[in-house]
C-alpha cells in the first residue's frame, strides 16, 4: 500500500474509473477530481490507439497529463532526442510552441499537434531572427549558440542549439574563444562561470518563471526548513544558482533527487516539476515555493483530447526555415 494512503482510501481508489492510472496520481488528485478527469483520460488513450499517436510531455506538465496519458516525458533535450525515435503517425506536444516546432523539425513527415496555440514562452518571444542577423554583423565570425527555447526562425539563423542540460558541453564543443549564447541571459552567465576561458556574449532574455527566484528566497528557505537541500534551474539568476546546493536541468534535478534522496528538498523551478517528482518519491519532503508557468498550464487533458479528435492545432514550419533550423538542432543532438 502506498505510504500515507489508508486502507479505506485505497479501497475507494480501486472503485474509481481507471484505478491503475489513478494510483499514480492519488497523492495529488482527490477522488472527486479524478471522476471529472477520467473521461478525458479514457478518450485520449483510445484516440492514441486509433490514430497511432504519441504524446510528448514536458516535465512542467501537470501530473494528470504527465503520469496518465504521456508516452514520452522529460526535459527539452530528452523530448527532442526521443521525438526522432517514435514510429507514431501523430505527435501531440504537451508543452509550449517552440517544443512542438522542434518536434516538427525532427519529424517533417509526421503530423505534430499542439493543444493550444497560445502556449508560448517568454524566452522565445525575447528574440527574433532579425536580432540574430544584426548580432552577426556586430560580432562577425563569432558562433551563435541558441537555446532550444526559441522559434524555428531563430534556430534557422543560428549555428547550433543547446538546452539547459547540455549548454556547457555545446559551448565547449565549439573550441571557440568567444561565443554568442542566446537568448537566456542567466543561462549564459551561469555557463560562463563554469567555463572561464571562454567569453560568452549574452542576450537580455529571461524566463518569467525562473527570474522570480532570488538569493534572499534561498536564505529564507534554509532558515525556515533546517536541513533543506536546494536545487536550482540554470535559468535562475546567478546568485540563486550560487546559493543552491545543485544547479541543473529539470532532468538533472530529478536524477539528483533519485540518486541522493535528500530527506527535505526544494526545486527552484516550475510548480508541476515538483509535483511530478514528489509523486515518484513519497517518502521525501518537498518544499514548494514554486512559480507557475502560465503557458504550460494552457495545456489540459481536454485540450489534448480535442487535438486528437479534431487534428488541432497542426504545427507547420516554412520549408526553407525548417531546413536551416533542423541543422542547428541536429548539430546539437550530434554532440554527446
Amino acid at each position: 500500500m502506498p505510504q500515507g494512503i489508508s486502507a479505506a482510501a485505497a479501497f475507494a481508489a480501486s472503485t474509481l474509473p481507471l484505478p491503475d492510472l489513478y494510483r499514480r496520481v492519488e497523492r495529488h488528485i482527490p477522488p472527486f477530481e479524478w471522476l471529472m478527469l477520467a473521461d478525458d483520460v479514457e478518450a485520449i488513450l483510445r484516440l492514441k490507439r486509433e490514430r497511432n499517436a504519441v504524446i510528448l510531455a514536458h516535465n512542467y506538465q501537470t501530473p494528470e497529463i504527465f503520469h496518465t496519458v504521456a508516452d514520452i516525458v522529460g526535459d527539452s533535450l530528452a523530448l527532442a532526442r526521443r521525438a526522432v525515435d517514435t514510429d507514431a503517425d501523430i505527435i501531440v506536444l504537451a508543452g509550449v510552441h517552440f517544443m512542438a516546432e522542434t518536434a516538427k523539425l525532427l519529424n517533417p513527415e509526421k503530423i505534430v499537434l499542439i493543444p493550444d496555440l497560445e502556449a508560448g514562452c517568454s524566452l522565445a518571444e525575447s528574440i527574433t531572427a532579425s536580432d540574430i542577423r544584426l548580432l552577426r554583423q556586430r560580432y562577425p565570425g563569432v558562433p551563435v549558440v541558441t537555446y532550444v527555447n526559441t522559434s524555428a526562425a531563430v534556430k534557422a539563423e543560428s549555428d547550433i542549439c543547446c538546452t539547459s542540460g547540455n549548454a556547457r558541453k555545446i559551448v565547449e564543443s565549439l573550441n571557440a574563444p568567444r561565443v554568442l549564447m542566446l537568448p537566456d541571459e542567466y543561462l549564459a552567465r551561469n555557463v560562463a562561470a563554469e567555463i572561464p576561458g571562454v567569453e560568452i556574449i549574452a542576450w537580455h532574455g529571461h524566463c518569467e518563471v525562473h527570474e522570480l527566484f532570488s538569493a534572499a528566497d534561498v536564505r529564507s528557505l534554509r532558515e525556515t526548513h533546517p536541513g533543506l537541500v536546494v536545487l536550482a534551474h540554470p535559468e535562475c539568476p546567478p546568485d540563486v544558482v550560487k546559493a543552491a546546493d545543485f544547479a541543473g536541468s529539470t532532468a538533472a534535478m530529478a536524477d539528483y533527487v533519485g540518486a541522493r534522496r535528500p530527506p527535505r528538498v526544494v526545486l527552484l523551478t516550475e510548480c508541476s516539476m515538483s509535483d511530478n517528482v514528489a509523486l515518484q518519491y513519497p517518502d521525501l519532503d518537498f518544499v514548494r515555493p514554486c512559480n507557475l508557468c502560465p503557458h504550460m498550464k494552457r495545456i489540459t487533458l481536454g485540450g489534448i483530447r480535442r487535438a486528437l479528435e479534431e487534428n488541432r492545432h497542426e504545427v507547420t514550419v516554412d520549408a526553407d526555415v525548417a531546413e536551416r533550423a533542423r541543422l542547428s538542432v541536429e548539430r546539437m543532438l550530434a554532440v554527446r
